[in-house]
């Protein structure tokens, strides 16, 4: 993060699922940017139960960092979702911001830019943005580039947010703005970004975009498939209706 020394506490919460290989370098690439700017930080490991060996992975990194600052927490149900894993990682938070974001590698250096957006605007909520300035995609073919682009179109046509990228995983919010949207929010699935982006412009709060370089997971499989694109089409029906 930019601009050292500041009371600012960082909650870095990181939803996990067969993550034993990226595990280690992203919070490597964590800590070493929290230390270099001087703010203190934390990150929460949110497990679905990895059959990988992930936990035991974190639970290593938690003896090497200090249980002040990698905290590992297990959470194993068939609805598993970043928005459950956000759910339930901020009962641990203690940080005044949160940042949420995937633990794949996909979003290098993101956590930089986007607190000094935050701090330039005082903005309520700072959002990665793939579509506008200088971010993008990279690592995907063009069918996953057409299914991205073509959901990201609909909903700017239903929903009008005004942010230009809503599916996007990468978010830096205030601690009791992301309480109060938790609240809000009832999609727990791949509709959960979305949702949050939309009920922030209802509650009347501010968000900043940055743009940000998507790269494709480094290590095992992306998790998008049919199902999720069918629970996309739904959610974004019931936002429509309901917005």
């Amino acid at each position: 993060m930019a601009g050292g020394g500041g009371a600012d506490k960082f909650s870095v919460l990181l939803p996990t699922y067969n993550e034993r290989e990226n595990l280690p370098l992203v919070v490597w690439l964590l800590a070493r940017t929290f230390r270099e700017s001087g703010n203190n930080f934390e990150i929460i490991i949110i497990d679905d139960g990895s059959p990988d060996g992930t936990q035991e992975v974190a639970e290593q990194l938690e003896k090497i960092y200090g249980s002040d600052k990698i905290v590992m927490r297990e959470i194993i149900s068939v609805l598993f979702s970043s928005g459950t894993a956000y759910i339930h990682g901020m009962k641990h938070a203690t940080g005044n911001f949160i940042v949420i974001m995937d633990a794949d590698l996909s979003h290098h250096n993101s956590d930089k830019i986007a607190y000094r957006k935050q701090k330039e605007g005082n903005f309520d909520i700072v959002s990665g943005t793939r579509y506008k300035g200088n971010g993008g995609v990279y690592g995907w073919d063009l069918k996953r580039k057409l299914i991205s682009r073509g959901a990201n179109f609909l909903t700017q046509v239903l929903l009008r947010p005004g942010a230009s990228d809503l599916t996007g995983s990468f978010r830096l919010y205030r601690k009791e703005v992301l309480q109060k949207l938790m609240e809000k929010c009832v999609s727990k699935g791949y509709v959960f970004q979305m949702e949050m982006i939309v009920r922030a412009r209802q509650l009347g709060y501010t968000i900043g975009e940055v743009p940000i370089s998507f790269v494709d997971r480094v290590y095992g499989e992306s998790k998008l498939g049919g199902n999720e694109i069918v629970s996309f089409l739904k959610g974004l029906l019931t936002l429509f209706a309901t917005t």
